[in-house]
């Protein structure tokens, strides 16, 4: 059984990876499962910090399929590792959860 890199939380202001959607934002800090095991369960879920016309400017926190983020979002910041365990190659360009936020996390640097 594959250890899973994600399986830590982590804060809203220092996500592994955020996607966007619109109005709609989502802050992946902890994933349940290995990224091995995740692609084979449609029912795999993601804690995320989520926000959307419905929160009124502030964001929500729980537990979010992953198949609805995928599905619905698009990537718009994650650290080297998201990327290399989703299968992604690195996109030039595309900035770390930290510096889309604009914030330096204390104890990341």
């Amino acid at each position: 059984m594959a250890k899973n890199p994600f399986g830590k939380s982590r804060s809203q202001l220092n996500p592994y990876a955020i996607y966007a959607a619109g109005d709609w934002t989502w802050h992946v800090c902890k994933t349940y499962k290995a990224p091995e095991s995740e692609s084979k369960d449609v029912y795999a879920r993601w804690f995320v910090w989520a926000k959307s016309p419905h929160t009124y400017g502030s964001y929500e926190g729980g537990d979010t399929y992953r198949a609805e983020i995928l599905q619905h979002a698009k990537l718009v910041a994650a650290e080297p590792e998201w990327l290399e365990a989703q299968g992604m190659t690195p996109t030039v360009g595309l900035p770390l959860p930290t510096t889309y936020l604009g914030r330096r996390v204390v104890g990341t640097m």
